[in-house]
């Protein structure tokens, strides 16, 4: 998705998802943000075993989708530094790849995710949920493990309805296999902190309504890097999905910030 402004980007986004999901995902966030930022560029990639690439093997490491994402990046013509904005395990990607190729990143926007490293085992993921989470990879019916994917992602009740067709259509087209959430799974779980944490600016995000990650691994993350911290009152895991606005207001005050706006 590429702004409508005839003039060059200001900035360009790159917006990557985390286990499981795809750019699908996103919803209509993607065309908020872009209406919100019109100078800016948004990109979307998925990470491999998911969305347009479910036929590929989702590599066990995070630095295997850094890689990934470097050479499809290059493929869509981006030369320039980016912003990276992502969610859960797509953070840890945006971490690896902003600490060990810092000119190919501009600044990044994590939402809801955790370290190994930063924060103990059962508050990366709470064991309710991955309880949950396991129970649904064996399930055989596509809506129950949609149904569980959403109420771990999103605090709003009742389910949006419509909003779960949509999620169960897009595992249908684009099915995602057992093993490469696995392979995604230890991926995550093996990601330890960077010893040296990114030179680039850095705003944390996370929900206080997040039922499949404790919001105090984004406090970490933020503590540990002298990152700008926020803290939706109410949303869950997934702070584009229950509050998008929330979140591009933040992303132009801390924007503002640097700029000395």
């Amino acid at each position: 998705m590429i702004s409508n402004n005839s003039t060059p980007p200001q900035r360009s986004w790159l917006l990557l998802r985390g286990l499981g999901r795809e750019s699908g995902h996103w919803g209509d966030f993607p065309a908020q943000l872009q209406a919100g930022r019109p100078q800016d560029r948004v990109l979307l990639l998925d990470l491999p075993g998911n969305g347009v690439l479910h036929r590929q093997t989702s590599p066990a490491q995070i630095a295997a989708m850094t890689e990934h994402c470097r050479t499809a990046l290059r493929a869509q013509g981006q030369t320039g530094p980016v912003h990276l904005l992502c969610l859960s395990m797509g953070g840890m990607v945006a971490l690896d790849w902003a600490c060990r190729y810092p000119d190919e990143i501009a600044a990044l926007v994590l939402m809801s995710s955790s370290l190994r490293g930063l924060s103990r085992w059962h508050q990366r993921m709470r064991p309710v949920a991955l309880l949950r989470l396991l129970s649904a990879l064996i399930s055989p019916s596509l809506q129950w493990r949609e149904s569980q994917a959403l109420a771990l992602s999103s605090a709003q009740r009742p389910l949006n309805a419509a909003l779960l067709q949509h999620w169960c259509a897009l595992q249908q087209a684009r099915p995602v296999q057992r093993l490469n959430l696995l392979r995604q799974l230890l991926a995550a779980a093996r990601f330890r902190a960077p010893q040296t944490g990114p030179s680039q600016s850095l705003l944390v995000l996370a929900g206080a309504g997040d039922r499949l990650v404790d919001p105090v691994c984004s406090q970490r993350i933020a503590a540990a890097w002298q990152g700008r911290h926020a803290l939706h009152p109410s949303a869950g895991h997934d702070l584009t999905l229950d509050d998008g606005a929330w979140v591009i207001e933040q992303i132009g005050r801390w924007l503002d910030s640097l700029e000395g706006r």
